[in-house]
């Protein structure tokens, strides 16, 4: 039976008529589930009760979809030996990670799919599960997206660091439309990302994939994200935000490690991005591999029913983390087997288990009358309803004539450019040394100028020589060659972090680098970031210092350019180099980004979304840390080295005219500098009495924009009524009376003007 599935695409799903041929293959019966003009609802109703209850749990697995397909001997993929068994015995509605591509997986640029491959694969996929099973039920494909598509041929934006170092919500837009659109074309409809988690500790692994400490910045980024993935009909997909919640507040900065934060604090900082980006559109939210105050987040019912569901009105999946159902039981030890963690985790309102098996333990429990069955029945109408919703039983298939079309085009490499661009984040810049001059013979020193991977970030797939653009490749096109340090004019050094996993990195069960074995890695690209690599410290290497003081010695002009995935610390490069600059993983254009930054072809503006420490002693050190004010340490200062917010331009910008109301801020901004520019204007709001412990200051606005030299711009801040919120003793969320501080700036320590307004 299984050989006579071996499907050749080639054969079957040929481009020139398979798109059509395969819609008209629909099955003929004319259950109402069918009929494209019944209300959603209403077909969601009948399938369910044409279900057996093997098949509504087999909508409730989304399985590992890399395993889906086998290589033939001329790399053509055919249906694999084991997605056929699972579709037999197990009924399984969704997959996970089906074009994913890098070292954990074991697919590679030969051995993967490249964009055109993937469509025809994901069409033999839905040929298979709509003609060959007894409902037609489509499959869901879901693809990891946290800064692009995690597959073969797409296009790899800066990583989450990177992307709200941009400060730009409609840049962003754009970013989610592109990345919906590759996903969509390739017969994908549910995207995992962004990632909604705030980094409180840098020292965190996964600090790469957040947009910052900030609860405000993160929400209004991500929201811009999830509605760029929502935007298009033609390509929307079903935006899932990782990883609920407070996964970045983990003790110690260590990874899943537990949350013993206030329910305040979880209230008040955390859970707001998640609100503001299922506002936008999200209809996925993906459960932490934390517990809070001892609760599993993926078997937290008050997180989940209570605050989600009921008093947000979420009515999307809700997918456990990989395998987190499982580490209930053999991890946390909050369950007695794998059948209780599986009913505990249902019943608090996970719908879906990620690439476990844990819920085919919930048909037993059923019938055993432990676990009632319309829990399950509650989750699958859930899953149906996305299906239907995403169009996949009206039209499973996509044109894989045109797939190649529409992924990885022109306009997506300008926008990897233009975003990378805008995240380049100027620290310093003694004497003006930045830009340079065209004709400025530039040394490129350090291993990391001319690595790929060491500028792309976790969650990245193979990539094909000459596609990514290093900042060594990017020199060499300016300049023809790369100056030897003695006869340079100027010396930039790259120096930073990795989060490469091409170099033969350990791996756990979840695909997280197992960190204890990579520490005696020769290779200068060991991997330092990304999910597993927490860290004691956030130094350098020392051959990396090393280098630094050697060319500090020559007596050059030396520019600093930290790549990075966290905050590194910068205090030798603040004190010595002549220029500092960061980019938080750029993507495959960041080598040519930071070149239009250096020679000036791009003025400046990225600003940091996490505050930059001086020593790990001062950690955490966020901007939006309750009241009182921090002291200054007996050994050094309490402020951090760069505060949140921060970033310098080759113009400057004078403030004026504030004007404020309950309603809308507004302020004359004027480029009084050489050089047209950006500036991020940023509102911040503070209650100058409150009844319970507030921030000094709280993000409630920014806007990045841009000024011709010698003119001004009014920038506006329209407020809402939850911008003035906090909550209070009894955990509810309220807008008290009172005198708010109203302070605008260019960063969190730079405030230029100040107002006092009354809120009734």
């Amino acid at each position: 039976m299984l050989k006579a599935h071996k499907i050749s695409y080639f054969l079957l799903f040929a481009c020139a008529f398979s798109y059509a041929k395969m819609a008209a293959q629909a099955p003929c019966e004319h259950f109402p589930y069918r009929d494209a003009s019944q209300p959603v609802a209403v077909r969601v109703d009948d399938l369910l009760s044409r279900m057996t209850l093997r098949e509504k749990v087999g909508q409730l697995l989304c399985l590992p979809g890399w395993q889906s397909y086998e290589l033939t001997a001329t790399n053509r993929p055919t249906l694999s030996a084991s997605f056929l068994r699972e579709q037999d015995s197990l009924c399984v509605g969704s997959y996970w990670a089906v074009m994913r591509a890098d070292p954990w997986t074991q697919r590679t640029l030969a051995q993967g799919l490249p964009p055109p491959t993937a469509a025809l694969h994901a069409n033999a996929l839905q040929h298979y599960a709509t003609e060959q099973t007894r409902l037609g039920i489509p499959l869901l494909l879901c693809e990891e997206a946290p800064h692009g598509h995690m597959a073969i041929g797409t296009t790899v934006f800066p990583t989450g660091l990177g992307l709200s170092a941009t400060f730009s919500a409609p840049l962003l837009h754009r970013v989610g439309a592109t990345i919906a659109r590759e996903l969509r074309s390739q017969g994908a409809a549910v995207a995992f990302g962004p990632v909604a988690d705030l980094c409180r500790d840098p020292r965190w692994s996964r600090t790469e994939e957040t947009m910052g400490e900030d609860a405000y910045l993160t929400g209004q980024l991500a929201g811009a994200i999830v509605a760029g993935m929502t935007a298009d009909s033609l390509y929307r997909v079903a935006p899932v935000l990782k990883h609920f919640a407070a996964y970045g507040a983990g003790a110690g900065g260590q990874n899943g490690a537990a949350i013993s934060i206030g329910p305040r604090e979880l209230r008040q900082t955390h859970l707001p991005p998640f609100r503001e980006a299922i506002g936008q559109g999200a209809q996925g939210v993906m459960t932490a591999y934390n517990a809070i105050d001892g609760i599993p987040a993926t078997a937290n019912k008050q997180l989940l029913r209570t605050t989600l569901r009921e008093a947000w009105g979420f009515d999307g999946l809700i997918f456990s983390d990989l395998y987190s159902i499982n580490m209930m039981h053999n991890t946390l030890h909050t369950a007695s087997s794998t059948e209780d963690a599986a009913r505990q985790s249902l019943q608090a309102g996970v719908d879906v288990d990620l690439g476990g098996l844990a819920y085919t333990t919930l048909c037993a429990a059923v019938k055993a009358g432990g676990l009632d069955e319309r829990l399950v029945d509650e989750a699958v109408r859930r899953v149906l309803t996305l299906k239907f919703e995403l169009g996949l039983f009206d039209h499973p298939y996509v044109d894989t004539c045109s797939t190649a079309e529409r992924v990885h085009t022109a306009d997506d490499v300008r926008l990897a450019r233009d975003v990378a661009r805008a995240s380049v984040t100027l620290l310093k810049n003694e004497n003006k040394l930045l830009p340079l001059a065209a004709t400025t013979r530039v040394a490129m020193v350090g291993d990391l100028a001319r690595d790929v991977y060491a500028q792309l970030g976790d969650y990245t797939a193979p990539q094909p020589t000459g596609k990514v653009v290093t900042v060594t490749d990017a020199l060499f096109q300016r300049q023809g060659r790369n100056y030897e340090a003695h006869e340079a004019d100027v010396i930039v050094a790259v120096v930073g972090g990795s989060s490469s996993r091409y170099e033969g990195a350990s791996y756990l069960a979840t695909g997280a680098a197992e960190a204890s074995r990579n520490l005696n890695a020769p290779h200068h690209t060991q991997p330092d970031s990304g999910e597993g690599l927490d860290r004691l410290s956030l130094d350098i290497p020392a051959a990396q210092q090393h280098m630094l003081d050697s060319l500090r010695q020559m007596g050059k002009p030396l520019v600093v350019v930290y790549i990075e995935g966290r905050p590194l610390l910068k205090n030798w490069a603040a004190a010595h180099a002549d220029a500092l600059l960061t980019l938080f993983y750029p993507g495959e254009q960041g080598g040519a980004a930071l070149a239009d930054v250096l020679f000036g072809d791009y003025n400046p503006a990225g600003r940091l979304s996490v505050s930059q420490p001086r020593s790990v002693g001062q950690l955490p050190v966020c901007y939006d840390r309750p009241l009182p004010l921090p002291h200054d340490y007996v050994d050094g200062p309490a402020a951090p080295l760069y505060p949140f917010g921060y970033g310098l331009s080759y113009t400057r910008f004078d403030y004026s005219n504030l004007a404020a109301t309950d309603t809308l801020i507004s302020v004359d901004v004027t480029n009084v500098g050489e050089r047209d520019g950006e500036e991020v204007v940023q509102l911040y709001l503070r209650a100058e009495a409150a009844s319970v412990v507030q921030p000094a200051k709280r993000l409630k606005g920014f806007q990045r924009v841009f000024i011709p030299k010698g003119q001004t711009l009014t920038v506006s801040f329209p407020l809402r009524r939850e911008d003035f919120a906090l909550v209070g003793s009894d955990l509810r969320e309220r807008v008290e009376a009172g005198t708010f501080r109203v302070m605008v700036g260019a960063s969190s320590d730079d405030i230029r003007l100040t107002e006092r307004l009354h809120i009734e």
